[in-house]
């Protein structure tokens, strides 16, 4: 229940003024369901936009608006032509231009005599003014919307920057008195404004300047969240830790026969991973670690050496995963390893039928079962452990912290492994997980070859093409990934099922294709296909970005390679090279790329480090960019830009250690402003463990 002070921030959208039904949805669009998502979506620019009797007054290249009459329409004949209409200001003529739109709609849009005005920015095409997809095309009594200044704002097709700033204006008279939680010396050192003082002023920049994240009302309220998630892992963590654990320790009974029958030997940052975890089991508090290593890197191994020690000590282990496939592969690969060793290894995901998961509980709640490895159907109440000992949460990042909580509380002293195959930069670690304890693994098992990555343009695709013959007559096999599943029309990329279509007459036979739109068992279907080798070409979208193992893949072809993020290209060149053979990763580009995509295409070529990569990835894309994608796996932060904010990040950490250390279950003086702080960042999950146990 959300504190009363608080209430009209968290009022659904439909109760704000200027807000009306149609609209709701539009901002839903954005992520906006109450008025303080409306507060935190911050504007982006300042735009001057200048009212023109006649476009001759106005100049190329700035955002001007004017009021004229529709004359004629040019339909385009060609698919890459523009639709026109031609618009007379009285005094001359200006085309304004639409690529891709529906002709009817622009017809209804736009009919011929009518008195229409247009705002957006003035080109010049052939010694003749134009107007390309206008930023708004109205009735001419709105003239005072469209010009003047305005403060630009995210958008989405339907709403404009000045209704969106109306709304906004709407509500900064309404936000709430609230009592200061930073203590009195930090503001006065940083020269920072109160909460809602900061709000107020980033919602109504006067120049550029304003809206940059060093001013004194962003560095406050990035302050204000930095603090608000340290203080929910500070919070989480040593209500975790702090609970009585159980001490674990080796009994060389299982693990010596495991490390004897490896076909291979543990590379010296597995042995040093693996030895800092038997360090924190073998403590009485509870150990929580991340356990970051790159593709191929071996953290399944390390995984399974810890979860050993749980069954030496008589209890059960667990490996929880965010997708059937890569539950699969681990329940494959760990039931391999642990051959002759006694140890029952068994799968649960949803699935399974009723009676299967029936089954496979009872199992579980006898002991019967000593590692579980599942997905989210882990979880679920019913799901009981004998003695449940160490809980793995792979790609963890997947995961939601009460998702997290709830494994751990299957267990009287379950002690947690978090894994992610994303190397994470330490300023990202540090703003993602608080100062956690951290393993990494930064080395190839040996035998491993580096991957030869080449960057060719989408010109040689025959010549790729070609060159996969000789790789299957090698008896390899080939991964070529695609950003769509099908074509759109606002992206002329190739999309899977055409890249399918096209490759399967030259390898009759030899090509599947597995995409995200595809259920888990048509999926599963030809990932074993592949993997079997009656398929030696796969055709894929980014579903095979994480936990598939094909040793004999050696070629993966990444189409559009621009389109991609630096960490999802290295997830997906990690999906081969898993072997004693040379590997390759073929980067086909398109253009238009922008300097951006170059570099990171050259990245990706002239390293293999993911750790590097990383770091390349948050220098090139910034703080407030990683962590608010998919493919980093990160949180995202509604302000604080944590490579920006770094210097802010550090002083939050040490803040927030210090509160915790001083008032674990925010009950002393004071705690009423920081609690006030947790629900306004809606982190009230670092409120469920306040509780003494």
């Amino acid at each position: 229940m959300k504190p009363e002070i608080l209430q009209p921030l968290f009022r659904p959208t439909s109760a704000i003024k200027g807000v009306g039904p149609k609209s709701i949805r539009l901002y839903e669009n954005l992520g906006i369901h109450k008025a303080l998502d409306l507060l935190w979506h911050l504007p982006t620019n300042i735009s001057h936009r200048k009212f023109v009797d006649h476009v001759s007054n106005g100049t190329v290249g700035e955002k001007v608006t004017f009021i004229g009459t529709v004359i004629e329409h040019v339909p385009s004949f060609s698919p890459r032509q523009p639709y026109r209409v031609k618009v007379s200001d009285g005094q001359s003529v200006i085309d304004i231009t639409f690529f891709k739109m529906d002709k009817r709609y622009i017809r209804r849009l736009l009919p011929i005599n009518e008195l229409k005005l247009f705002s957006g920015t003035l080109d010049l095409f052939n010694g003749t003014h134009q107007m390309t997809h206008p930023d708004h095309i109205g009735e001419p009594r709105n003239r005072d919307l469209w010009e003047g200044t305005q403060t630009v704002y995210p958008l989405t097709a339907g709403l404009t920057s000045k209704g969106l700033q109306r709304t906004v204006q709407n509500l900064l008279p309404g936000i709430p008195d609230l009592p200061e939680w930073l203590p009195e010396a930090l503001i006065q050192k940083n020269v920072w404004p109160t909460w809602q003082e900061a709000l107020r002023k980033i919602h109504t920049p006067k120049t550029d300047e304003d809206l940059w994240g060093t001013t004194k009302e962003r560095q406050r309220l990035a302050y204000d969240e930095l603090l608000a998630t340290q203080l929910t892992l500070s919070l989480i963590r040593y209500h975790f830790q702090n609970r009585s654990g159980e001490s674990l320790t080796t009994t060389s009974h299982l693990l010596p026969k495991l490390i004897a029958s490896l076909p291979f030997k543990l590379t010296s940052s597995q042995n040093e991973a693996f030895g800092e975890i038997q360090h924190d089991l073998a403590q009485p508090m509870r150990m929580l670690r991340l356990l970051q290593g790159d593709v191929g890197s071996g953290k399944t191994i390390v995984a399974l050496l810890t979860m050993l020690i749980a069954i030496e000590n008589g209890g059960q282990a667990t490996i929880l995963a965010p997708t059937e496939i890569l539950a699969k592969q681990h329940s494959h690969s760990l039931s391999k390893l642990t051959e002759g060793l006694g140890i029952n290894v068994s799968l649960l995901i949803g699935s399974m039928t009723p009676k299967e998961k029936r089954e496979y509980k009872e199992k579980l709640a006898t002991g019967e079962i000593h590692i579980a490895v599942g997905t989210h159907a882990l979880i679920q109440e019913d799901v009981i452990f004998k003695d449940l000992k160490v809980a793995v949460i792979d790609e963890q990042h997947r995961f939601g912290v009460n998702q997290r909580l709830a494994l751990t509380e299957k267990g009287a002293h379950v002690d947690v492994l978090l894994m992610t195959a994303t190397p994470i930069p330490r300023t990202m670690v540090l703003a993602s997980y608080g100062d956690i304890a951290t393993s990494q693994l930064t080395e190839k098992p040996a035998g491993r070859k580096p991957i030869d990555t080449r960057v060719l343009t989408l010109d040689r695709i025959e010549d790729v093409v070609g060159s996969l013959k000789r790789v299957l007559d090698r008896q390899e096999k080939v991964y070529w990934v695609c950003p769509l599943v099908e074509e759109s029309e606002a992206m002329d990329y190739t999309a899977a099922a055409d890249r399918f279509t096209e490759l399967s007459p030259y390898f009759p036979g030899d090509v599947g294709l597995v995409h995200g739109q595809m259920s888990d068992d048509e999926k599963e279907e030809v990932m074993t296909a592949f993997k079997n080798g009656d398929i030696r070409i796969l055709v894929a979208t980014t579903v095979i970005e994480v936990g598939v193992d094909v040793p004999e893949a050696t070629v993966m072809v990444i189409e559009n390679a621009q389109q991609f993020g630096l960490s999802q290209l290295h997830q997906l060149r990690g999906r081969v090279g898993r072997n004693d053979l040379q590997s390759s990763c073929l980067l086909l580009y398109g253009h238009p790329i922008s300097e951006i995509g170059r570099a990171r295409l050259q990245i990706m070529r002239d390293t293999n480090d993911g750790f590097v990569v990383s770091e390349e990835d948050l220098r090139l894309r910034g703080g407030g960019d990683i962590v608010g994608t998919k493919q980093s796996g990160l949180p995202s932060y509604k302000i604080a830009d944590p490579f920006m904010h770094a210097h802010l990040l550090n002083t939050a950490t040490q803040h927030a250690h210090a509160i915790v250390e001083k008032d674990p279950y925010l009950k002393g003086q004071g705690s009423e402003t920081i609690r006030l702080l947790l629900h306004l960042f809606e982190k009230e999950s670092a409120l469920i463990k306040l509780n003494p146990v």
